[in-house]
């Protein structure tokens, strides 16, 4: 551990705080654990959670998915909600997933909201926050 590393090169509490970007407090709780024996307490642990429902496979291909267009899947007109894409999360991968998960996965393969762009089609699209998300990508 960094802290330990740190404290056996001879550094103080406060400074091994300011270069790992905690309080002086958690430093000596890690101090004490290690004088204690509890080395391996001190060690990282993953966070606990659920499993995502889509393997990184399954993610990967969404944007190719989506890149059809609404039209493909049967729906109206050229705007994705996340309503829509959580249909096609189901249709393609029989996983169902909220409408603010979905937001969330589209977020992070870069896909903004978006909606239709009023009077003459110039194939652009205005930000919009009322949840609809374009095929096109930032």
């Amino acid at each position: 551990m960094r802290a330990l590393d740190l404290k056996e090169e001879g550094w103080k509490p406060h400074e091994i705080a300011t270069v790992l970007g905690v309080t002086k407090g958690a430093v000596n709780q890690w101090l004490a654990a290690a004088r204690a024996g509890q080395r391996e307490a001190l060690r990282a642990h993953p966070r606990p959670g659920s499993r995502p429902k889509l393997a990184p496979e399954q993610v990967r291909l969404i944007p190719d998915l989506l890149w059809h267009g609404p039209e493909a899947y049967g729906f109206p007109g050229e705007v994705w909600t996340c309503d829509r894409v959580a249909g096609v999360l189901w249709e393609e991968f029989g996983v169902w997933y909220s409408r603010s998960q979905v937001s969330r996965i589209l977020k992070r393969l870069h896909w903004t909201p978006k909606s239709p762009s009023p009077g003459p089609s110039n194939g652009m699209r205005r930000p919009s926050s009322a949840g609809d998300w374009s095929r096109g990508r930032r």
